[in-house]
């Protein structure tokens, strides 16, 4: 999910904006760092969140200033380990490039995630944005994963096992690639 907000007096009001467009403006964000996405993970449609509700996500945000460009995104994919467990995993990215160059980017960070942690791909998803911040105005582009249930998950038990070392090195898979 994305969101752009060109029009900020200050950074802090073009973040605001992009929330609000983005559909967050009326929640209370948990912003998570980290490749892991819960054990159970899947992919579904936005809706709509109750005012005030915690929510956490990863959320990607850049900013630019009078006439300048600014880009997010975040992609996802779900995956399997070499003992053939499903799991997914999140990579996110800010940059000052156009949309192209970034979504380029995103898609390197994220197969560099999957090489160092030995991953097959099943399936993935990107998201990119990109603003030019108005004249004299602030702007922000903004790419989040939204992940509504996740408090939920977490204390219901619902985790992996814990793996043992890796069978590859991410640079030994990243010079195969």
């Amino acid at each position: 999910m994305t969101a752009v907000a060109p029009w900020g007096e200050n950074a802090e009001d073009a973040y605001d904006q992009g929330l609000v467009e983005m559909g967050l403006g009326d929640s209370r964000l948990i912003e998570v760092q980290g490749a892991f996405l819960p054990m159970g993970f899947e992919a579904t449609p936005p809706q709509p969140l109750p005012m005030g509700s915690l929510v956490e996500c990863h959320l990607a945000t850049s900013y630019a200033y009078s006439g300048g460009t600014a880009c997010a995104g975040v992609a996802w994919a779900a995956c399997t380990t070499p003992e053939g467990e499903e799991c997914a995993i999140v990579a996110k990215i800010t940059t000052e490039l156009d949309y192209e160059e970034t979504e380029s980017l995103l898609k390197r960070n994220l197969q560099r995630r999957l090489a160092s942690r030995d991953l097959e791909v099943v399936s993935f998803d990107i998201a990119v944005d990109e603003v030019t911040a108005a004249q004299d105005h602030y702007g922000v582009a903004m790419a989040a994963l939204i992940l509504p249930e996740s408090l939920k998950m977490s204390g219901g038990g619902n985790v992996g096992r814990v793996r043992s070392g890796l069978t590859r090195q991410a640079t030994d898979a990243m010079a195969n690639a």
